[in-house]
């Protein structure tokens, strides 16, 4: 066994291809209960850049091996946030519930993107448990501190370095998919991702906002700001309780752009308009998915608790993705409320709500 491990831990250290071949497809849909493999065998499927299908696994989700997890949803599709804004198809993936990196590794990214779980790395699992089945070896320390070596690009400065992870390698971990390849909206709704009536809902959406744009295509959609931008310091703090501000206070804070101080209001924020929302976190530093450099954000910029992108109001480019993003929200845009911890928290989104004119087909960069 013990050979086992560190054959695998050469892999990343000597450059040599895994022996270990992965395990098959395990098919899984939302709901379904697997286990994380051991850092063993995982390391066992990766090549010499610490890979799978040219997926990193990131030192980061080493601490959930040998634990349960759900499965959130079918990674089978995704969308690329770097050039195109297009759907991607990425082979035998999946998320899990909850799990999001906390880029410990990458440099305190504060993104909290949602994992990919190659389905290699998984196995299927009757249900929870309520301890995991770790040991830490030294095999394994290795192995970590192999991944970790992973995360900077090679020749990169130590004073600016460029890092990788699965954000930064989505493009080369997956192929483009077509919007008339009526496969993918099928597997949305086998593997439990989306119910037909929301991927209908969610064309329907796609369809008013295409019908939109050639409605308006004689004038560009405008913000309301005049040529000062409103700014607003609430200097908010995590779990703070905020009221997300109507779109039509909220459209008086754009500019020509839909934007505030360079940072877009998202069509898929506008169904949060009017709710009570907790504040998760204020963002100071985001990975570039483009260069893989740091950037270190000014300005004010807010994470809220449960406020996730759901992949129905971004167009038909990248309908049904289920990367489930974070948007970032401007202070302008929220208010204090007071009140008893958990009060008026929670729900889900306005499913029918509609944003015509909100930015679309664009990743949303704070400054």
């Amino acid at each position: 066994m013990a050979l086992t491990h560190f054959s695998s831990l050469r892999v990343l250290v000597a450059g040599k291809r895994p022996s270990a071949r992965p395990a098959r497809a395990l098919g899984l849909h939302v709901g379904d209960w697997v286990e994380v493999r051991p850092l063993e065998e995982i390391l066992g499927t990766l090549d010499a850049q610490g890979c799978l299908d040219a997926m990193p696994f990131m030192p980061e989700m080493a601490r959930f091996c040998g634990m349960r997890f759900q499965v959130f949803k079918s990674a089978h599709k995704t969308c690329d946030t770097i050039h195109t804004y297009t759907g991607r198809h990425l082979q035998d993936a999946v998320h899990l519930a909850g799990l999001r990196c906390d880029g410990g590794f990458h440099g305190g990214c504060q993104a909290g993107c949602l994992l990919f779980w190659k389905e290699a790395w998984l196995r299927r699992a009757d249900g929870p448990r309520e301890t995991a089945t770790t040991v830490e070896s030294q095999a394994v320390r290795d192995g970590i501190a192999g991944l970790v070596r992973q995360t900077h690009s090679e020749d990169t400065p130590a004073e600016e370095p460029r890092y990788r992870c699965q954000a930064t390698e989505l493009l080369r971990a997956t192929t483009p998919l077509s919007i008339f390849d009526p496969r993918h909206y099928l597997r949305d709704v086998a593997t439990g991702n989306l119910t037909w009536q929301r991927l209908l809902r969610g064309a329907g959406f796609a369809l008013y906002d295409k019908l939109q744009r050639l409605r308006t295509a004689w004038r560009p959609r405008r913000g309301m700001a005049c040529a000062e931008r409103p700014t607003e310091r609430l200097n908010l703090q995590p779990g703070e309780l905020v009221q997300v501000r109507s779109k039509a206070e909220i459209m008086e804070t754009l500019d020509d752009g839909v934007r505030n101080r360079g940072l877009s209001f998202d069509a898929e924020m506008a169904p949060y308009c009017g709710r009570t929302m907790r504040v998760l976190r204020r963002v100071e530093r985001i990975l570039d998915e483009k260069t893989g450099k740091m950037l270190r954000l000014r300005k004010d910029c807010i994470i809220l608790e449960d406020a996730v992108c759901s992949g129905l109001r971004c167009g038909i480019r990248r309908l049904g993705c289920p990367k489930s993003v974070y948007p970032y929200w401007r202070e302008a845009w929220l208010r204090r409320v007071e009140g008893a911890p958990g009060e008026g928290v929670g729900g889900a989104p306005d499913a029918t709500a509609a944003c015509g004119d909100c930015a679309k087909d664009e990743r949303q960069v704070p400054a």
